[in-house]
């Protein structure tokens, strides 16, 4: 039996899904079944819709079929008047799926991350007659609920970046189609910018009361006992007509001027929108439901700008030319800063609104991971205080076609400081592009190897070992869940391991220096999961966060008690201190911070890469000053942290003494395999009194960690050295 099936007078259509047992009960659990409905509507000529063989109401609910991330064939079989059809998505590439042979329309469909309302359109022909049939349903998401989740996370990144949820050519909409009974598209226009309009007046206020000035020289002819101060210039004249009371002399005066370049740019942006509004006002005027209180409220916005428009601070300011270049006043300044961004979003929202009334948003996947970076701003605002101020350096921008896309990397950042002293700050898609492969977009984080590209960079600024120290965490949106383990849902296992990747990876490095510093301290996947608090307290995806600073948390819209777990770990994390940090940590691989020896210092016996370490002889015999590490790194439980001391060898040689290790750094070798390599700055070289051997018959390129113990047990296994 197929799952859907359409009897129309001209065709008949059968839609399948071999997989969909499965992603019904995937969305069940996840989502509830009472939430897994979707409203159905078709053009006139059809006989009876079946889903699983039971029939389906037009214009009732009735249970989805179409889910995100699935397949789904489709066969139309028409009768044999009909001499063409096609396909009819806007999308060429779903069109190209399609081909119509022998009376038969085939293809099929899949949606990806987008979920909301979808229509399938049939176009074809019988005789010299194009006829057009539509079948109308919802898109559900498998994750999260449609109907609450998604409208949730919609409202949350609207609350933050007006228009950044919207998109376009994507195979879903959401409703914001004309109603004759209900609110027109400009009325929910209004409603969504009003917010904006107020701010924008506000701005407008502030600045004509405060307003930028700048200093402007004219030019006067005053006498002598008129000066308030003599130029070097004047002063023969002034020798040659002192005698003359009645001379003039011509000198320099400055006066502050409101003329300035944000300012004009206030009078134009005043005057444009003042403009759009009254023109949007009188057309939603015009239509039959709108109520006096709603004309009395745009009444007065439209009075206020323009009475806004007529203050006489505008009649020294001169006409708006554009902007020669970006202005520091217009992008942070108070006042400014609110105008140009309200300016911008309000227009292009008029441009936007023109002709489109049915409204595509991202897909759900960016979406979510949107909201993540949101939702962490807010907790780590939450937990900092309420005296903390939040410096937003967001910025949205075009990303070609009329949409918005949140800035990435500087761009996106928020810092969070009081009183001028810097306590966090949050980072949303550090790295711009994959061609992108010396640095992500945070001057002081450095990816050395491979492309890397965390959604989300917290980093928590530390003082207690030394200045402006700064812990980095990393996060990753994933709208994926593995599967359900007692009861409680599961991260994607690549994501986890991919966290990994990322925390060894990324590099810390001083500005004022190339040190390389443990900067990365742990890695954590977001997912919508769901699962009761105390079953997902001892699951293992949130247990190995203690172990290995490498897990993940539940996070969905709504869910206050999984989200309470997130909030725990930060608040745990702002109030520890560096050094508590850094010894609950585990190391990465090739990170070395500078500060008090540890207790469990590491002896490295390290085998010498003779390729990269052109004087073995010298650093054997204790005349070097640094080392260069192998190929192979050193064993995977142990990292550049805890290295304290290095004791070099080579193959079927004897470990002759050690050396101090005074920092590491990245060193850039000629190698194509294996370019970049951890360089050791030694010092204080230590001999023993007689060669140990350590038993390496060939070449490993390895560093073979011991405890200061261990290091000296085998010394005297080797029954080469009587004492310590």
């Amino acid at each position: 039996m197929d799952l859907l099936t359409i009897r129309h007078e001209d065709f008949t259509m059968y839609v399948d899904c071999s997989k969909f047992e499965g992603i019904w009960n995937k969305a069940k659990s996840n989502v509830g079944e009472e939430n897994l409905l979707s409203t159905y509507s078709w053009s006139d000529g059809v006989k009876v819709v079946e889903r699983n063989g039971e029939p389906i109401v037009k214009g009732g609910n009735a249970p989805a079929v179409f889910f995100d991330n699935a397949e789904y064939p489709i066969w139309v079989d028409f009768n044999k008047e009909v001499t063409h059809a096609q396909f009819g998505s806007m999308l060429q590439s779903d069109n190209e799926r399609f081909t119509f042979r022998k009376q038969t329309l085939a293809g099929f469909i899949n949606y990806g991350n987008d979920i909301g309302k979808s229509e399938l359109n049939l176009i074809y022909k019988i005789g010299k007659d194009t006829k057009r049939f539509t079948l109308g349903y919802e898109v559900l998401s498998t994750k999260l609920n449609y109907h609450d989740h998604w409208r949730k996370i919609i409202e949350e990144i609207e609350q933050e970046y007006r228009l950044l949820t919207l998109d376009y050519m994507k195979r879903t909409f959401h409703g914001f189609t004309p109603d004759t009974t209900g609110e027109t598209p400009e009325l929910m226009w209004w409603s969504v910018f009003a917010g904006e309009h107020q701010k924008f007046i506000k701005a407008c206020k502030n600045i004509i009361e405060r307003p930028r000035h700048r200093l402007h020289g004219y030019e006067v002819y005053l006498r002598a006992d008129k000066l308030k101060r003599v130029p070097a210039s004047i002063e023969n004249e002034l020798a040659e007509h002192r005698r003359e009371p009645a001379h003039l002399y011509r000198v320099e005066e400055q006066i502050q001027s409101n003329d300035t370049q944000e300012n004009r740019f206030l009078k134009y942006a005043l005057g444009q929108i003042t403009e759009k509004y009254e023109s949007l006002k009188k057309r939603i005027e015009t239509f039959k439901n709108v109520s006096p209180v709603m004309k009395k409220e745009m009444d007065e916005v439209a009075d206020t700008l323009k009475h806004l428009r007529r203050n006489p601070f505008f009649r020294t300011v001169g006409r708006f030319k554009g902007l020669k270049q970006e202005s520091l006043i217009l992008q942070r300044a108070t006042g400014y800063s609110q105008i140009y961004t309200t300016w911008n979003l309000l227009r292009r929202a008029y441009s936007l609104n023109d002709g489109i009334y049915r409204l595509q948003s991202k897909d759900i996947a960016t979406l979510y991971e949107i909201w993540c970076f949101i939702e962490l701003s807010h907790i780590v605002k939450e937990l900092l205080g309420i005296d903390v101020d939040v410096d937003h350096r967001n910025r949205m921008e075009m990303n070609g076609i009329f949409t918005w896309e949140l800035g990435k990397g500087e761009h996106s950042r928020i810092l969070f400081k009081k009183d001028d002293v810097e306590l966090a700050e949050l980072v949303y898609n550090p790295k711009h592009t994959d061609k992108e492969n010396d640095s992500i977009s945070m001057e002081n984080l450095v990816v050395p190897t491979v492309a890397q590209k965390p959604d989300i960079v917290l980093q928590l600024t530390k003082r207690d070992q030394q200045k402006d120290m700064k812990m980095t965490y990393l996060f990753d949106a994933k709208y994926r869940i593995e599967g359900r383990v007692n009861g409680v849902d599961t991260p994607p296992e690549d994501a986890i391991n991919q966290m990994h990747r990322y925390r060894d990876a990324i590099y810390y490095k001083e500005y004022t220096s190339n040190e390389l510093k443990k900067e990365v301290i742990g890695g954590y996947i977001l997912f919508p999961g769901d699962g009761q608090k105390a079953d997902v307290e001892v699951s293992k995806f949130y247990k190995t966060i203690e172990e290995v600073n490498i897990g993940a948390f539940p996070l969905r819209p709504k869910d206050i008690e999984n989200r309470e777990l997130l909030v725990q770990f930060i608040e745990s994390l702002i109030g520890k201190a560096s050094t508590e940090i850094l010894d609950d940590s585990i190391p990465q691989k090739g990170l070395y911070y500078t500060y008090d020896e540890p207790k469990d210092s590491v002896y490295m016996i390290l085998t010498l890469d003779e390729e990269v370490n052109k004087d073995v002889e010298a650093i054997l015999e204790g005349r070097a000053s640094t080392i260069i590490m192998g190929r192979k790194g050193m064993e995977e439980t142990k990292d550049i942290q805890s290295v304290r001391y290095i004791a070099p060898i080579i193959p079927g040689g004897h470990i002759k003494g050690y050396y101090k290790v005074v920092k590491a750094n990245l060193a850039h070798v000629d190698n194509e395999i294996y370019p970049i390599r951890i360089k050791f700055d030694i010092a204080d070289w230590q001999e023993l009194q007689q060669p140990a051997k350590f038993g390496m018959a060939r070449a490993a390129y390895r560093g073979f960690c011991k405890t200061r113990d261990e290091f000296f047990r085998l010394c005297r296994e080797q029954m080469i050295i009587d004492k310590i």
